[in-house]
């Protein structure tokens, strides 16, 4: 019963939007699903992107710089939530800024960004890491202080020293809610690549094509450019999930 419900709300939207866009017979305001289709049916075609690369050119470089910041962003938030997660000193000596910092969106950080690292990649990947930072460090600090007293206290009393306590009790216990802020955190920079690419000096990616296809009015690459920056976000989510499930699938059972 759930696999006819999944893709029902879909289907209407696509009748609707079909209906609708012969209706107001306007491709500029709302162009038919023929003319998505051609172009999201011929991803390696350059014919409808005028020039910026293929719709594959340019998910594979959103895809690049966003595992750059993705990465950047894990190796650095991972390590800090469990120093924060572990030691109280720690917590107090960062969390006031980190409380600070947090809540600035990401966007707000493009006029410092152009200044320190000018127009370039650079740019780009830095406002991934900060989208994605927050969440994951959040989400590990919460892991580790999460973990029962009891599960220390036992391993501690058998004779195990901070490294194996860490190795054995620690980080497996924490893992699945680090998974979770990666999962967040991926998310969230999944989002500002897409903005991130409409900086001055870009020239390839999702962004930056949607950006340039709506300055020369095509709206069907406009939203075949956001179709695939859902299909894409939608398989990187999947495979986050597969993985929970994999590997984390134990948590479940605490419940």
């Amino acid at each position: 019963m759930k696999k006819p419900l999944y893709f029902f709300l879909p289907v209407l939207i696509l009748i609707a939007w079909e209906i609708t866009a012969t209706f107001i017979n306007n491709a500029f305001i709302l162009p038919r699903l023929e003319s998505i289709l051609a172009v999201l049916l011929n991803p390696t075609a350059t014919t409808y992107t005028m020039g910026t690369g293929s719709l594959i050119d340019n998910a594979k470089a959103s895809i690049i710089r966003i595992l750059l910041g993705f990465l950047l962003a894990a190796v650095i938030a991972i390590p800090l939530g469990i120093g924060m997660g572990r030691s109280e000193f720690v917590h107090e000596f960062f969390d006031s800024t980190i409380q600070i910092l947090r809540p600035i969106p990401p966007l707000a950080w493009v006029p410092l960004t152009l200044a320190w690292f000018k127009i370039g990649i650079t740019s780009i990947v830095f406002i991934i890491f900060i989208g994605a930072f927050f969440p994951i460090l959040l989400n590990t600090i919460d892991g580790v202080r999460g973990i029962k007293k009891t599960w220390a206290e036992v391993a501690m009393n058998l004779g195990a020293h901070e490294r194996q306590l860490m190795g054995k009790v620690i980080l497996p216990g924490a893992a699945p809610t680090i998974w979770t802020g990666l999962r967040v955190g991926f998310g969230v920079a999944w989002m500002c690549v897409i903005a991130a690419e409409w900086l001055p000096g870009t020239t390839q990616g999702l962004g930056y094509l949607i950006l340039y296809a709506y300055n020369f009015g095509q709206i069907n690459v406009v939203v075949a450019g956001m179709v695939a920056i859902g299909l894409i976000g939608i398989g990187f989510d999947v495979l986050f999930k597969w993985v929970e499930k994999r590997w984390f699938g134990w948590r479940s059972l605490e419940r």
